[in-house]
């Protein structure tokens, strides 16, 4: 037997060989873990005490007050109608005196200043960088960088990488299209930071991208978690050997699929790789990333952002443990800030210290969904994700669309499967149908569509509708 290396938290390492070794391991099991360095981007920020991070979040937060407070419009106008003075802001515990912002206010500013809105604090000639949010949700807005704000926007991004180990000697494949989105712009500059290589995928359709994968070895694959069960599929499709592929890592973005256990496990098998959950938005940055303990949600980058969660009936903060509304700040883009933003995400927020050693509090199950994407049926409440993760347990299952409707007086649900070949598909509609009566106790309706007539996505998945009356969009 080889010698073995471990570290016994917060004593002494010691190396024990052959049957000494097992002794060790079996009598301080739960003392102990593998000797392995836990990749960090800035370890001692990471680690810090979160009183120490406290005190940097106000630091930071006063500076952009600062710096915004008289030039940015849109926030002076905004704090001057609820009557507060940032100056008055002393303390943490004075930041919720600041207004929450909504989207629809800084769509109404862009509207009213084209092409950058109010929200832009620096004349024009200050921005190197202008990207727009998907637009699935309402009106794209654009969102605008300097130089600065754009290197912040890379340190975010190696916090991202960096936990999920992606190292100096990766190749990171970006299977993203580079158009007005966000998307994966912004890993570019995470991965310079790093040293690694960038592998632009834009141009390419699928089994492009595959080959362009293998024959430049790809070893880090970014995407949306739809995209990489895509690609998976194009794979089967066109007899593409998925293992002559080197990717050991992926890190999705853009929807909460990596965070669903059974979409999680379903990516990893198709790709015999570890994937890695990331969360953020356009007007926001990239706000939150997982770490190597899994399951274990999102950590925030709390040295970079102020995350609170809401509950969304009272507006006050949620109970431990309790899910609520995500409102965040970020405090490295005083170009184009959001302060105290409205997300209309759906978060668990944990604050208590990680297996990985990060102090930064973390998004149990990683983004839950979207508030106005709940919906009650039956007295039931159900979210997107919760049906995804019973949908995907399916191997035999490829796309689905959820749609809910009004049938005399009632929410009812519809669910739409494609069914691989060489499946009966009559067997796996009954075994979905019966799968989500007992994972949501309601009974819906599943139908199979014929392969190819539902979307296949490659970018964000909207596989939730609502009908209203008489098939009208709700």
């Amino acid at each position: 037997m080889q010698r073995g290396c471990f570290r016994v938290e917060g004593q002494f390492e010691r190396k024990v060989p052959g049957i000494a070794t097992l002794r060790f391991l079996y009598w301080n099991l739960k003392d102990f873990r593998p000797l392995k360095t836990m990749p960090f981007y800035d370890q001692a920020i990471e680690t810090a005490p979160r009183e120490r991070l406290r005190a940097l979040q106000f630091q930071k937060l006063q500076k952009l007050l600062r710096e915004i407070s008289g030039r940015n419009r849109f926030y002076t106008r905004k704090w001057n109608d609820a009557g507060v003075v940032p100056g008055d802001i002393q303390s943490i515990s004075d930041f919720q005196k600041l207004p929450f912002t909504h989207k629809s206010e800084l769509v109404r500013a862009q509207e009213e200043a084209p092409p950058f809105g109010t929200n832009a604090t620096f004349s024009v000639d200050a921005y190197t960088r202008v990207h727009q949010t998907s637009g699935t949700t309402g009106t794209p807005l654009s969102v605008v960088d300097t130089p600065e704000s754009w290197e912040w926007w890379g340190d975010c991004w190696g916090h991202v990488l960096k936990a999920a180990g992606v190292t100096a000697a990766d190749r990171v494949f970006l299977a993203f299209s580079f158009g007005p989105f966000i998307g994966f712009w912004a890993t570019v500059e995470g991965v310079r930071k790093i040293g690694a290589m960038v592998i632009p995928g834009g141009g390419k359709d699928s089994i492009q991208r595959l080959h362009m994968m293998r024959d430049l070895g790809a070893t880090v694959v970014c995407s949306t978690p739809t995209y990489a069960l895509r690609l998976a599929e194009v794979a089967r499709e066109d007899h593409f050997d998925m293992r002559s592929l080197q990717v050991r890592t992926l890190i999705h973005a853009g929807e909460p699929g990596a965070n669903v256990a059974r979409t999680k496990s379903r990516i990893e098998k198709a790709w015999n790789a570890k994937c890695f959950d990331h969360a953020g938005a356009s007007e926001v940055g990239a706000h939150s990333f997982e770490c190597e303990v899994q399951p274990g949600g999102i950590h925030v980058i709390e040295s970079e952002f102020i995350a609170e969660v809401l509950d969304r009936h009272t507006g006050k903060d949620a109970s431990s443990g309790e899910i609520g509304e995500l409102v965040i700040t970020n405090l490295g883009r005083a170009g184009f800030p959001v302060i105290r933003y409205r997300t209309g995400d759906l978060v668990r927020l944990n604050s208590s210290p990680c297996a990985c050693g990060r102090s930064f509090a973390r998004f149990d199950g990683g983004l839950l969904g979207r508030s106005d994407d709940m919906v009650t049926i039956r007295g039931v409440n159900v979210y997107p994700t919760a049906i995804e993760n019973v949908v995907r347990q399916f191997a035999s299952v490829g796309e689905f669309q959820v749609t809910v409707s009004t049938l005399n007086e009632m929410q009812h649900l519809e669910v739409q499967i494609e069914v691989l070949s060489g499946n009966d598909a009559e067997h796996v509609r009954a075994s979905v149908e019966q799968a989500i009566y007992h994972a949501l106790s309601l009974h819906p309706t599943v139908k199979v569509a014929e392969p190819g007539t539902l979307t296949h996505f490659e970018m964000k998945a909207r596989r939730f509708r609502r009908l209203d009356g008489e098939n009208q969009p709700g």
